[in-house]
């Protein structure tokens, strides 16, 4: 199976971080190629995923990225969207879309959660797609 990663570059150091995770889930798992398309931020990841979904090339999508919390209702916003689009992507392309979206306070609970620490949102991202992927083309078969 071929996989797209889409990253919101918006925090690079961030961005890499998930896309280096989740790049080393799909590998483990026998991907037959990984193509990761980078996008300036959160909003624009439900776009870049159903771009991607509708080539019909990939088994499955990560969305990555990060939003951190600011002094306006701006992180609620990209948050919302962001999160309502992925979802909308994979129900409507029925390729599964991960959601590696950190949505957090600090650039510090973002380091924990970009793979600095217990958790690795990337990496959960790509499990998720790749159970997914699994499940569809068990049904498929």
């Amino acid at each position: 199976m071929r996989f797209a990663i889409v990253a919101g570059r918006f925090y690079e150091e961030l961005a890499e971080r998930l896309v280096t995770g989740a790049t080393r889930v799909f590998e483990a798992a026998g991907a037959e190629g990984i193509d990761v398309f980078d996008v300036p931020g959160a909003f624009e990841l439900p776009l870049a995923a159903l771009m991607a979904a509708e080539t019909g090339r990939y088994a499955g999508v990560a969305c990555l990225g990060a939003v951190i919390r600011g002094e306006t209702s701006h992180y609620d916003h990209v948050c919302e969207e962001a999160a309502r689009g992925i979802q909308d992507v994979a129900l409507r392309t029925g390729v599964p879309c991960g959601f590696g979206l950190l949505t957090v306070e600090t650039l510090e609970q973002a380091h924990v959660r970009s793979g600095g620490g217990k958790r690795d949102e990337g990496a959960d991202a790509a499990e998720a797609v790749l159970a997914l992927a699994r499940m569809r083309a068990q049904l498929r078969a």
